[in-house]
């Protein structure tokens, strides 16, 4: 379905970027991914995904909290596979205190990555998409960027940012053949939610047990963590020509957890 395609998902070594790779890889897209982490186990991960899809997998490192490396990053990707179709934006962090604690630094790191950083990928990318006329531009912007949480300002600020961007980013781009939504996940368990488990401990003054029972799970109607695989199918779909007339949309994926 995507042959010939390039995607680039960023947060992608680990967790729902990494769910998302796998599943536009086996579609056939050729996939750059980008993220943190141990250059062997990154290495280990890129070869496994092209091992088990047969897809070309690249990797390419960058700060996205940089807009000058984001800038290196969307040119090295033009320079080197000549275009970019698919546009993921994942990469995210997390910090959990009450708002009159809330680091200054943090909440500008975490506008800059979740935002940001969304925001200098897509109008890098867009030129090159309304070029060829046809462009798939997907963010994943939590449950968060429809509801609130306690302690949780910056990420839900830029959660509901990345929403708004999603959709006026949509109006632009309809007439081009080029697609823009966002995925809404309910709580999965990766890597960003298992560290900030202890941290909403400490916040709410509660065991880790009762943070899952009790507040990461108490709103998803199905009790149970949204699988990444369930997000790679959605992706896989919102790429392909059935998925053509959906721009501009957020699609929750949280376990009911929106419908109260």
């Amino acid at each position: 379905m995507l042959n010939g395609k390039v995607a680039l998902v960023t947060g992608s070594t680990s967790g729902i970027g990494l769910g998302i790779a796998h599943a536009l890889a086996r579609e056939g897209a050729t996939v750059v991914l980008n993220g943190l982490g141990n250059a062997s186990d990154i290495e280990a991960t890129r070869a496994q995904l092209a091992a088990d899809t047969g897809a070309d997998i690249r990797f390419i490192g960058a700060d996205l909290s940089s807009a000058d490396a984001v800038a290196s990053l969307i040119a090295q990707i033009e320079t080197d596979l000549g275009r970019l179709d698919i546009l993921v934006n994942n990469a995210g962090v997390q910090h959990v205190a009450p708002i009159e604690d809330f680091p200054p630094e943090k909440w500008d790191l975490i506008l800059a990555l979740n935002l940001g950083a969304a925001f200098h990928t897509i109008r890098l990318a867009v030129p090159g998409m309304k070029q060829r006329g046809w462009g798939r531009i997907i963010n994943v912007a939590s449950a968060h960027a429809l509801v609130a949480s306690p302690f949780k300002s910056a990420y839900v600020a830029s959660k509901h940012g990345l929403l708004g961007l999603t959709k006026t980013v949509a109006l632009e781009l309809a007439e081009h053949g080029v697609t823009a939504n966002a995925i809404c996940p309910g709580y999965v368990m990766t890597p960003l939610v298992q560290k900030q488990i202890p941290d909403t401990a400490k916040a709410r003054g509660i065991s880790e047990e009762e943070v899952i029972r009790d507040v990461l799970l108490a709103s998803q109607a199905t009790k149970r963590f949204v699988e990444v695989d369930e997000l790679g199918a959605l992706a896989a779909f919102l790429c392909s020509d059935g998925a053509a007339s959906i721009t501009g949309t957020a699609l929750p994926v949280d376990g009911g957890w929106t419908a109260h």
